[in-house]
């Protein structure tokens, strides 16, 4: 059974970049309502598909250099990567069945 890792700007690089599965990465921070609206969302997708992906938190307050380089202007902010590329993002609480229907694209792709 999976679940979330939380991530930083050191274990990024290895966590997201190199990993050998396409991975998601929830921006996101203790204060916003809206992150705390989709963490029991992306828990029940790690759950459900952590064979096939990885899902990852990274708290912006504490790791603002990566949330820089990706231009995380509001948060929640998905991004999916795949083989160390940016190939999707979503921004705001989206329903589970969005998450899973854009995973499911990278997955496929």
């Amino acid at each position: 059974m999976s679940k979330p890792i939380e991530i930083t700007d050191a274990s990024f690089e290895q966590e997201v970049l190199q990993s050998d599965k396409p991975v998601v990465v929830d921006f996101w921070a203790t204060w916003c309502g809206p992150c705390k609206m989709i963490a029991p969302i992306l828990e029940e997708v790690a759950r459900d598909m952590g064979d096939k992906v990885k899902v990852a938190k990274l708290d912006v307050d504490s790791n603002n250099r990566t949330a820089g380089k990706y231009n995380i202007m509001s948060i929640p902010s998905l991004l999916f990567f795949k083989n160390g590329q940016l190939v999707d993002s979503v921004v705001g609480a989206v329903p589970k069945s969005q998450i899973v229907a854009r995973l499911e694209k990278v997955i496929a792709a």
